[in-house]
């Protein structure tokens, strides 16, 4: 009877080690007192059930039973590790290793550049197989084929490989290779992590690939076999293998990794800060988390140790580490877990990729354009031969080891081989960017940035010469073009930074607006430090720079920089200068953004008066000077006017610049829009469908001006009565512009406005009301409560809110609009006569809804 309860016991102590591992067998043993001896042996596992099995029974030719009974011996080597931590982010990945694992067989490859947390991934996966009855082991790659052998040979026997079977192969009656996966292939329910196969050319038997499907790595087995791999190449593991190609985290996993090892460093906010500072890489946000929580550490809150890194990156996680040239040690330190990749492909022959990716760590943490580096800037900085071919095996080999990557958006992304890194983009992780930045090359980094430099202002002048099939590339050397202007000397200043203006124009003229501020910024505060605030070039930059400002819909920014340059330019220049002029129509321009419509017209008129005076009436400023001086008549409700001098402007553009420049294009539109206001809608809708045609094909579908056109075309279908064809064409600008300009943006807020207006002509009140909700606190917050923008919007809500019933409300919506339109619009202008007629109509309903009520008490029959 004790034999036999005995029994039972030591079967539970089986099932607890197979099913939950080593904690569940330490935690069982504990119980029992003398017994924990039996325990410190090599675990038994229980054996599996073989594929299609029903039967209950002792195992049978190899192939084994639901019955829990004990199996070969396996070492503690092969258990899996305990994650140390709560793994985060990586919540789609376990689930499709989860639903692998149970669904049974095949082959998954988890890869990745080195810090991404591969291995912890598949330590959490392996627990997850243990916590559902599954067998898991874990085999840690070491450059070494015979080990790797012997390590599943010792799995295959724990799941029931016979001695019979395995005697046989060292007779050389049968491949051991084969024997082996014969058993895996019989035996179901487990899971084997071989870990950090970083040189999988070597994994064998012999030379076999492990694409063949012939060696120790297989998809064979009927359970699951996982790898980890800093090789991210299909080619490499084959079709049949299931890629899991890890990201950094996103921000609130990112965030959560911090705040579970630091929970006193500071507010989640703060620990989100300096995870995207960290670029979300596993790696160092956990050595950023194991400093924090270290009590001796200079820097205790997730703040500070943001600030600090920008001063000490290098030691903070570039640290060196005094066993750093052992693997596994390299691979927990941030500085070295990359050298082990870099030594990699050196060792394959690729021995271009440790200078490349150091030259490319030069640049700014931003993609670069592929174009850019080509084999002479390689050979310029290195010194080396380089030819493209090898310049193309380098690339692709750091894209292979995830040392570069291609954002999503690249053209012919393709995650096989670094094969789209041939055209587009590539960009850093910035982490890696950093740490190779500070890791000594060997050489004086000198003679390299002069390269550089030289190489900069080439792409940039080829991008200028290839006009619009240009401008991608433009977009992309603008993060890279200010530490050039840095690094110029007072001999190439001139010319590096008159290259930029010309770059920045580019920009204008592409509608890139937020890459045109990135280099105008930069391009003001050299002229301002090397030429001093009232030189002609700072004027001139501050002058662009300003006009930049307004572009991105800063409007008061903008017009504060275009008055100050108007007084410096009237005290250095005189008030007949061509600069002032152009600075006296500038800052006209910016008072009619603010909705200053008097003073814009007033200022317009003296400048164009002066324009057509000291320049000729044909002048590209005077033309421009007659265009703004027509929409500012048009805020003043003074459309016929503005209407004739559109119609004149446009002609004379056609006439001077042809029917095709930017600024016909311009003028065609702003006629159109006239032509709307004097309720000519057909004809404004045929002018503003011929003019997005046109922008559509010179200057593209997602530049700014064909969204405007594109808008005002829906604006002008809206004002037809087809509503849904507006309300269409509405929902697709407001989601391009919302993505593109900014969900701030004037253009961006007009658009959400008038889709608005659109789902009032449908029906769609409460729509349409959360939309003028919405658009009216962007544009309180952004324009002030004065501004005409803001009291168009406000009308329309009110409006709206008479269509829902809401009638006091719409009243005093409409009663302070009114107001406000009086005081800053006059008694007389159009909008404001719409006010007062809608506020009519407001109180009449609030009238009538009072009435109403009292009706219905009464028949009620209450006094």
């Amino acid at each position: 009877m004790l034999v036999a309860a005995l029994a039972v016991f030591l079967g539970a102590v089986v099932w607890a080690v197979a099913s939950f591992g080593l904690e569940a067998a330490d935690q069982t043993a504990s119980v029992v007192g003398g017994s924990i001896a039996l325990l410190t042996l090599p675990i038994s596992l229980y054996a599996l059930r073989a594929p299609g099995s029903t039967e209950t029974g002792s195992v049978s030719g190899g192939l084994a039973t639901r019955e829990w009974v004990p199996a070969a011996a396996v070492s503690a080597s092969l258990r899996p590790p305990v994650p140390s931590a709560q793994v985060r982010g990586r919540e789609d990945e376990l689930a499709l290793l989860d639903r692998l694992a149970r669904r049974g067989g095949g082959m998954t490859v988890v890869c990745g550049a080195g810090g991404l947390g591969k291995t912890t991934l598949a330590a959490q996966a392996a627990r997850q197989a243990q916590q559902a009855r599954m067998g898991a082991f874990w085999v840690r790659w070491q450059d070494d084929p015979s080990r790797l052998a012997e390590d599943l040979t010792r799995v295959a026997q724990a799941l029931g490989l016979t001695e019979e079977r395995l005697e046989a192969a060292r007779r050389g009656q049968a491949v051991l290779v084969d024997v082996v996966w014969e058993q895996l292939a019989a035996v179901s329910g487990w899971m084997i992590v071989v870990d950090n196969v970083d040189t999988p050319a070597r994994v064998g038997p012999g030379r076999e690939p492990v694409a063949s499907y012939r060696g120790w790595l297989r998809p064979d087995g009927a359970g699951l076999l996982i790898v980890t791999s800093r090789d991210t190449a299909v080619s490499t593991w084959g079709r049949r293998a299931q890629m899991v190609n890890l990201e950094p985290l996103e921000e609130t996993a990112a965030a959560a990794v911090l705040t579970d090892a630091a929970p006193s460093a500071g507010s989640e906010e703060e620990a989100r800060a300096l995870a995207l500072r960290l670029g979300g890489l596993p790696l160092a946000l956990e050595a950023a988390g194991r400093y924090l929580a270290t009590a001796t550490s200079r820097y205790r809150s997730f703040t500070a140790y943001r600030g600090a890194l920008d001063r000490e990156f290098g030691d903070l996680l570039g640290a060196e580490h005094p066993q750093a040239a052992d693997p596994d040690i390299a691979r927990t330190v941030v500085r070295h877990t990359w050298d082990l990749s870099l030594e990699q492909l050196h060792g394959d022959g690729y021995i271009l990729a440790r200078p490349l990716l150091h030259l490319l760590a030069l640049l700014e943490a931003a993609p670069i354009p592929r174009s850019l580096i080509t084999p002479a800037l390689l050979a310029d900085t290195t010194g080396q031969d380089v030819t493209a071919t090898a310049l193309d095996a380098a690339l692709a080999g750091l894209h292979q080891y995830a040392l570069l990557g291609t954002p999503r958006t690249a053209v012919g992304a393709s995650a096989e081989n670094g094969a789209s890194v041939s055209g587009g983009q590539v960009v850093l992780h910035p982490v890696v960017r950093e740490v190779m930045a500070i890791t000594p090359t060997g050489t004086d980094p000198a003679p390299w940035l002069t390269a550089l430099d030289a190489h900069l202002i080439q792409a940039v002048n080829d991008t200028i010469h290839a006009g619009r099939a240009g401008w991608p590339t433009a977009c992309l050397l603008a993060p890279h073009l200010p530490a050039l202007l840095n690094r110029a000397t007072d001999q190439t200043f001139t010319t590096t930074r008159n290259t930029l203006k010309e770059l920045a124009q580019a920009l204008r003229e592409a509608g890139a607006f937020t890459e045109e501020h990135l280099v105008g910024k930069h391009i003001l505060d050299a002229d301002e430090h090397r030429l001093g605030p009232d030189h002609p070039d700072t004027l001139a930059s501050r002058t662009s720079f300003a006009n930049t400002l307004a572009l991105l819909g800063l409007y008061q920014e903008a017009a504060d920089l275009q008055q100050r340059t108007l007084t410096d330019r009237e005290r250095t220049l005189g008030p007949d200068h061509l600069d002032t002029l152009a600075s006296r129509l500038y800052f006209a321009t910016s008072l009619n953004d603010l909705g200053q419509y008097r003073e814009a017209v007033d200022l317009l008129r003296q400048t164009l008066t002066d324009c057509e005076r000291i320049l000729d009436p044909d002048h590209p400023d005077t033309l421009t000077n007659r265009n703004n001086l027509a929409n500012a008549l048009a805020g003043l409700g003074q459309h016929q006017e503005a209407a004739d001098l559109h119609r004149q402007t446009l002609a004379d553009r056609e006439r001077i610049l042809g029917p095709d420049h930017p600024d016909t294009l311009a003028s065609r539109h702003n006629f159109a829009a006239s032509l709307n206001d004097l309720g000519r809608y057909r004809e404004a809708a045929d002018l503003h469908r011929q003019t997005l045609a046109d922008r559509e094909r010179i200057l593209g579908p997602d530049h700014p001006d064909t969204l405007a056109s594109r808008h005002n075309f829906a604006a002008s279908l809206n004002d037809l009565g087809r509503y849904r064809e507006a309300a269409d064409l509405h929902h697709q600008t407001l989601a391009d512009q919302e993505h593109i300009l900014g969900p701030d943006h004037p253009d961006t807020l007009t658009t959400r406005g008038n889709l608005a207006v659109a789902l009032v002509g449908l029906g769609q009140y409460r729509e349409a009301a959360d939309l003028d909700r919405r658009t009216l606190a962007y544009q309180e917050r952004n324009f002030g409560l004065n501004h005409p923008d803001t009291l168009t919007t406000r009308s329309n809500l009110a409006a709206t809110l008479v269509r829902l019933g809401q009638h006091q409300e719409a009243a005093d919506l409409h009663r302070q609009t009114l107001a406000d339109r009086e005081r800053i619009l006059g008694p007389d202008h159009p909008d404001t006569l719409t006010s007062r007629s809608n506020l009519a109509r407001a109180e009449a309903a609030v009238a009538r809804a009072g009435r109403g009520w009292w009706s219905r008490l009464r028949r009620r029959g209450r006094p």
